[in-house]
């Protein structure tokens, strides 16, 4: 359950990146660079959230790391597509 709620979550702040990119840049370039923008962002909380299951939870990096690679993936794809798509506009 935890994993979904990231995941909706990372789908959320992408949300929020695209929005700040059409208020800033008022086109799909704009709103394809915060997507783009999104990626290494969304790494670095997936880091976190990987940093704070060994820590704190008590998982293995091994066990969470198929995790964080789900967690992250499935929101940057769909933020590469968006880009993706954007830029084709």
């Amino acid at each position: 359950m935890h994993m979904l709620l990231v995941i909706v979550a990372g789908l959320a702040l992408l949300g929020v990146f695209t929005l700040f990119g059409w208020l800033w840049g008022a086109s799909a370039a704009g709103m394809a660079l915060a997507a783009k923008a999104f990626m290494p962002a969304w790494l670095a909380v997936t880091l976190a959230n990987m940093w704070v299951g060994v820590t704190h939870a008590g998982y293995s990096v091994r066990e969470e790391l198929p995790i964080l690679l789900i967690v992250f993936a499935v929101p940057a794809v769909l933020a590469f597509g968006l880009a993706w798509w954007l830029a084709q506009r």
